[in-house]
Formats: C-alpha cells, structure tokens, sequence
C-alpha cells in the first residue's frame, strides 16, 4: 500500500455511508447513493508537490460532476506547534514529496486530527445524502 492510499484509508476507513470503497494511488473513489459517487483526492495549491488539500468531488455516473470541495488542512486544523527550532510559530501541516518520496512535512497529524478532517468529509457528503426516515428535508441542523 502506497502512502497516499494509507492516509486515505485513515481518512475513509471508517463508516462514512459509502460503498464500494476504492483506493486507488492518489485517490479514493466511493459510491454515496445511486448514481452519485464521490472522488477524494490529495491536492496541491501553488506550490508542486505540497499537497496542502483534500479535494472531495461529487460526480453523477451519467452527467458528470455535480460539485466540489476543498478541505485545507490549514483550516481545519490551523498552526500545528512542532519540535522544530526552524518553526518556533509552528507549522500548517500537508504532504511534500521528499526525494520522490511522499510524507508529511515536519508535523505528523494524530488521530484527533485525523477524526476532524474524515468528519468534515462526512459533513460535506452529508448534503447530498437522501433524507432518512428520522430526518425529513428542512429539519436538518443548521449552522450559525
């Protein structure tokens, strides 16, 4: 297993309510309800080889891509303090190719951090889950 496909399976390993998991390199493929599927992949911002994102992409098997989402690690988990005497502010954490080789940058996330981002996933791909029987449509939780 590649270290991409690792990180994908913490990220997705767990019931998120998809099916058919896939993990394929770069990306993590699964299907969210009928004809929907979702693509995860690591993304890179301005900088080749810093993989700074995790990009969510809804697609309907027969129309094509439906929407899309960017999760920045630095949003979700902000300034990670590190061991670091060259990072005395800490550092926003992503995945750089060292040698070839991918690995994260000087900050290792942990579980909590793990937990957060495979939680925002699952929130993303909440929106365009079917209502179940206990949530019919406009009772849904709404954020302020």
């Amino acid at each position: 297993m590649t270290f991409f496909e690792k990180e994908l399976q913490k990220i997705f390993g767990e019931d998120m309510g998809l099916s058919d998991i896939r993990i394929v390199g770069n990306a993590c493929y699964g299907s969210l309800s009928g004809d929907i599927r979702m693509k995860a992949v690591f993304a890179t911002g301005m900088v080749a080889d810093q993989y700074t994102m995790l990009r969510i992409t809804l697609l309907n098997r027969r129309e094509g891509p439906i929407d899309s989402v960017a999760l920045h690690f630095s949003d979700l988990w902000g300034r990670k303090k590190v061991n670091n005497p060259n990072f005395r502010d800490g550092i926003h954490a992503y995945i750089w190719r060292n040698g070839g080789k991918p690995e994260w940058y000087v900050y290792q996330p942990t579980e909590a951090d793990y937990r957060q981002l495979s939680g925002a996933a699952s929130n993303y791909l909440d929106v365009f889950r079917e209502p179940t029987q206990e949530q019919q449509p406009g009772q849904g939780m709404c954020l302020r």
